[in-house]
Parts: structure tokens; C-alpha cells; sequence
């Protein structure tokens, strides 16, 4: 079927203009394909791993550059926005053995105390201690994020600028919410089940510190050129409760948008995993988009569950299943999967993959993609 899609001749695509135009409604019916490379190339890079022909010896943006197709450039402006501890805040790291690291977390109210494990399979630290397994240690991460500032770096931005700025709009991802806070930087999963219940008093007043810390961010944000804002969460269905969804995270989301709204921003949230539950309340939201929901045969939900959750009203972001990307699947199926999108969701579409491209994912296979959604735009003036 690669006949099917053949890539017409067009002179190079303006990235950041079209990104814009396509978030905020003024694309004339084009959309934008973004895939997400980033795991396909540092799982390649950790393994010290020579990346396959013709993408050696490239970077990231070369390589999507060599693809023709757009960035979701979050890592790179995410280091314009700076978060500033209290001056008497201290760490100390100390050596346990070959794997694992102590780190002190020193303040004017108490310690914390966490440990790490690097591992020989990933450059990603294990959690061995968390920094949050006490109420007392619950309290200095109140005490920290209540005295946490934040601060615009102009000349991260410019360089950014320089690097990658013909990939795609500038954007960023704030911290995580509340519930996922405690899940995913401060407790794990189980830990924080457990203290949500058994010290409720001690986590809401950190969930209340915790945002009015963001609030504080959302006017940095506010203040600088960046226009499209990522909410980090990872939502998950089979951690997130409804319960805990609609007490805790849905009434900050909807706070969290209407400020960045008012302000002229684009707001879109990270939901992956099983969405199923949750999805009857994206339009309560506030968000314009939702990134990453996966489909069948990955996630727990069709496409079509998908467009009767976020209607005519809600963007979304990414959709093609990541695993349509190895040879598990054929071509055939990814192809099928992308028309499909684009006859559910265009014109408020982002296309990309949900969640990423895997290292062992055929990269070529974007280009397929490319090329649907070359042929999709031509129909449409240039806007």
C-alpha cells in the first residue's frame, strides 16, 4: 500500500507556523504529524548503539529533519523555566556502593531521605527510597514547595531557538498535579495510595502548597513567548481512580486551564496507559487537548470511544498505536490506523504516536505517515 501514498513534491513546510496555526484553529483544515523519536534514539544511545544508516551519526533534530516532519520540542524549552529551592535547602550525595546513591535532603524543618539505583539496563534511576515515606517527610516536601521559586531563562531560550527552532512551535510541560505528584516524583504508586488515606490532613496541605508553587510557575509562563503548555501527568485509569480523579485532579486541571486560557495559551494534558474510565470527563476538563490516549490494540480504547470522549470540541494528540511501528503489524494496519484518525478528528488533530516510537520501531514507517498527511494538506490552500 506504500503506492497508496505516494509524497507529493512541496517546497519545505514552515514547522512553527503551521504548528501554531493548527493548535489555535487558524490551519484552514490542515493538521501536523509529530512523531515522537525520542526512546528509539537514547535506548539506542544508552545502549551505545550506532544508530542504524541513513540516520547515522545524526541528532534527534536531524533526524526529523531527515523524516520531514515536525518536533514536540518539550525537553528542550522545559530548560528555559528554571524551579529555584530555598537557599538553605541542601543535597547530599553519598556513594552506598556501585549502584546506589544516598541523597540528603537538608532544610531549616528536617531531612528527607532518598535512594537511588542506577541501572545497567536504562538511564533512568531506580527508586530503592523515596524522598516522601514518612508524614514527617511529607511536611519538609510542603516546606520546600511553599518556599520553591520559579525563573525565565531568556538565553536557554534563544539558544533552543537556534538548535531547533524550525521543528516546531515552542512548548512545555509543567510539573505534575497533586495524586500524580505523589505517584510519580515523590512516593510511588503504592506508598501514595496508602498516605492519600492514612495522613490526609498532611497530603492535602502539600497538594494546596503544591499548586499554589504552580500558580506561581503559570506566571512565568504567562510572561514568556511560550505558547503551548503541557500538563506532565501520565493519567492512568488503572492508578487514578475515578474518585480520586474527580476529588483531586479535575477540579486543578480546570483551575490550571482557565488562568492559562484567559492568557491566550494552548493547554494539553498527558493521558496514557488505559484512559477508558476517565474519558467521559475530558470535556470537563478545561484542556483543549488530551496527548497520548492509546487505542486498541494497545490501550483500552477504540478510536471511536475516543472521539465520542473528547467530541467536536477537544484536540487530540498523538493517536496511531506505538506498537504499529514494529513489524508486529504491518504496514497495512498503520496505514488503515492513520486514515482513521484523520477522518475522526481532523481538523483538531496532532498527529503523532501514542506514546512513542519504541527502539526497536521501524523509523521508516513515519515516513508512510508523512506522506498520508502530505496528501491530506495538499487539498487545502496554504494558510
Amino acid at each position: 500500500m506504500r503506492d497508496m501514498t505516494t509524497r507529493l513534491a512541496a517546497a519545505p513546510v514552515d514547522w512553527p507556523t503551521l504548528h501554531r496555526k493548527v493548535v489555535f484553529g487558524r490551519a484552514g483544515g490542515r493538521i501536523i504529524w509529530q512523531p515522537r523519536i525520542k526512546c528509539w534514539f537514547t535506548d539506542k544511545q544508552f545502549a551505545g548503539e550506532p544508530l542504524p544508516a541513513p540516520y547515522t551519526g545524526m541528532t534527534m533534530p536531524d533526524i526529523h529533519r531527515a523524516l520531514g516532519c515536525s518536533a514536540r520540542l518539550y525537553s528542550e524549552f522545559n530548560r528555559c523555566f528554571r524551579r529555584v529551592e530555598h537557599p538553605a535547602v541542601r543535597l547530599v550525595e553519598t556513594p552506598l556502593n556501585a549502584w546506589d546513591t544516598a541523597v540528603t535532603i537538608q532544610t531549616p524543618v528536617g531531612e528527607q531521605l532518598a535512594i537511588h539505583r542506577r541501572s545497567p539496563n536504562n538511564a533512568h534511576l531506580i527508586h530503592i527510597k523515596w524522598e516522601v515515606e514518612s508524614e514527617a517527610e511529607m511536611r519538609v516536601a510542603t516546606w520546600r514547595e511553599e518556599h520553591t521559586a520559579w525563573v525565565w531563562d531568556q538565553a536557554v531560550f534563544d539558544e533552543q531557538m537556534r538548535a531547533v527552532g524550525d521543528l516546531g512551535a515552542p512548548t512545555m510541560f509543567m510539573p505534575r498535579m497533586n495524586v500524580q505528584s505523589l505517584y510519580i516524583e515523590k512516593m510511588g504508586i503504592e506508598k501514595g495510595i496508602y498516605a492519600l488515606y492514612d495522613w490526609p490532613d498532611a497530603v492535602e496541605t502539600y497538594f494546596q502548597v503544591l499548586e499554589e508553587s504552580h500558580d506561581r510557575l503559570m506566571d512565568v509562563i504567562i510572561a514568556s513567548p511560550i505558547e503551548i503548555v503541557n500538563f506532565g501527568e501520565n493519567v492512568h485509569a488503572g492508578t487514578l481512580a475515578k474518585d480520586l480523579f474527580l476529588k483531586y485532579h479535575l477540579p486543578a486541571c480546570q483551575r490550571r486551564c482557565a488562568k492559562l486560557r484567559a492568557a491566550g495559551r494552548f493547554t494539553c494534558s498527558h493521558w496514557d496507559g488505559d484512559t477508558g474510565p476517565l474519558l467521559p470527563y475530558a470535556r470537563e476538563t478545561g484542556l483543549d487537548g488530551i496527548e497520548a490516549i492509546t487505542p486498541k490494540p494497545q490501550g483500552d480504547v477504540t478510536l471511536e470511544q475516543i472521539k465520542e470522549g473528547l467530541g467536536d470540541d477537544v484536540f487530540l494528540i498523538d493517536g496511531i498505536p506505538a506498537v504499529y511501528f514494529d513489524n508486529t503489524f504491518t504496514e497495512d494496519d498503520l496505514i488503515r490506523c492513520t486514515h482513521r484518525l484523520i477522518e475522526l478528528f481532523a481538523p483538531k488533530l496532532v498527529l503523532g504516536i501514542s506514546d512513542e516510537i519504541s527502539s526497536t520501531g521501524d523509523l521508516e514507517r513515519c515516513r508512510i505517515v508523512g506522506q498520508i498527511v502530505d496528501a491530506y494538506n495538499a487539498q487545502f490552500d496554504t494558510p
